[in-house]
């Protein structure tokens, strides 16, 4: 077993515009950066850059607003455009309290405004997305990357998260591809030899997390490189760490 892991910022991405072809991008950067990339390597990418190769950013002044829309954006101090933007991502409206909008996403995911983000964008009235289907951008940069290095790599798409509970953000899995994003210890016997009952750990959400340390967002790191992670390669999906509603306590 491995006790030490390397984490890596790529820095020299370049502003992504719609069409870029992140995987090329992450390789050809790697190579400018003089960093090679390893077998069972993990890439963590912050989900921006996808969306904005993607296509998913857009100009909210030219959304028009739904009555409904514009009836949550006064009781949320929102702007009716961006409350009608984060609506076409909603399946669910978990909570709203003053300025804050908490929804289900039709991913399936539990956050502030559907992940509708204004952060680090260049004009005040644009908005971006998530990934339509964040396994599907994983898999397909996977591919890319798998194709042009010659090895296997684990892609995380992640995303920045609030928590029930506890105060202060995290990164977390959105989009997995390469990589099962669950370790199931139920079976396996701890130091005292007494059979695990219980214990299923998110590693695709730890490895977002940390990869967070150095992905700085006021400096262009958007990647991350993690080296030396026990992980089981395989078929993942985001789906996976979804608690199910028939097991929710809390809904």
């Amino acid at each position: 077993m491995k006790h030490n892991i390397v984490i890596l910022g790529l820095k020299g991405i370049p502003s992504i515009k719609e069409g870029d072809n992140l995987g090329k991008l992450i390789f050809v950067t790697c190579k400018n950066q003089k960093i090679k990339l390893l077998e069972n390597d993990i890439i963590v990418i912050a989900h921006k850059i996808v969306s904005k190769s993607e296509g998913r950013v857009f100009d909210y002044n030219k959304i028009n607003a739904s009555p409904f829309a514009k009836r949550l954006a006064k009781k949320s101090r929102k702007d009716a455009p961006h409350v009608e933007a984060i609506l076409s991502q909603t399946k669910n409206i978990v909570r709203m309290q003053g300025h804050h909008l908490i929804t289900e996403t039709r991913h399936g995911f539990i956050c502030a405004n559907s992940g509708v983000d204004k952060s680090n964008l260049k004009d005040e009235s644009t908005i971006c997305l998530l990934p339509k289907d964040p396994d599907r951008s994983a898999k397909t940069i996977r591919n890319v990357i798998k194709k042009l290095a010659r090895v296997n790599v684990a892609i995380i798409i992640s995303d920045t998260f609030g928590r029930p509970w506890r105060i202060g953000q995290v990164n977390m899995a959105i989009g997995i591809a390469g990589m099962k994003p669950l370790i199931d210890y139920r079976g396996s016997k701890d130091m005292y030899n007494r059979k695990l009952r219980y214990t299923l750990i998110a590693i695709a959400d730890e490895l977002a997390s940390a990869a967070e340390l150095v992905m700085k967002k006021s400096e262009r790191v958007p990647v991350a490189i993690l080296r030396g992670v026990d992980y089981t390669p395989g078929r993942g999906s985001f789906k996976d760490l979804i608690r199910p509603k028939e097991i929710d306590l809390f809904r």
